[in-house]
């Protein structure tokens, strides 16, 4: 593999994290066909999640509660072999629900550990795992307790 092949690659895969984080952000779910394989699995602080379609659905379920979100990662880590590769970032994500009892805000850090495959219309996740680190504020945000 070239350089220039390399970092286009790690460039497409940086991306696709962005990608993951407009679609949450911006409720653009949709976007996620563009991130996941249809037969892609996650952790994401829940029970493990088979397939692109419940993914979406946990997704959806924890955010639709909420007036905003803001998730941004940093720190990529990427690691290409052929046509499949692994991403490591942290991840910071702000969630907001107005009017919450006890505080509007809650925070959560961490990191995203990914698994990807090279397809014909670019990288997408094979398996994704959110790994908690710390998180501080009002639970209740998330929870949806009002």
């Amino acid at each position: 593999m070239t350089l220039a092949a390399e970092l286009e690659d790690r460039l497409a895969i940086i991306e696709l994290t962005h990608r993951y984080c407009w679609a949450l952000d911006t409720k653009q779910l949709e976007l996620l066909d563009t991130v996941f394989m249809p037969d892609a699995a996650a952790e994401l602080r829940s029970a493990p999640l088979e397939g692109r379609e419940a993914i979406r659905n946990r997704i959806h379920a924890a955010l639709a509660p909420l007036d905003a979100t803001q998730h941004t990662v940093t720190n990529h880590m990427v690691t290409i072999d052929g046509d499949t590769a692994t991403s490591r970032c942290y991840l910071h994500s702000q969630h907001v629900r107005t009017g919450a009892e006890g505080g509007d805000l809650y925070v959560i850090a961490g990191r995203y550990e990914d698994e990807l495959v090279r397809t014909p219309d670019g990288w997408r996740i094979v398996f994704r795992n959110l790994v908690g680190v710390w998180s501080e504020g009002n639970l209740e945000v998330v929870r949806g307790g009002r």
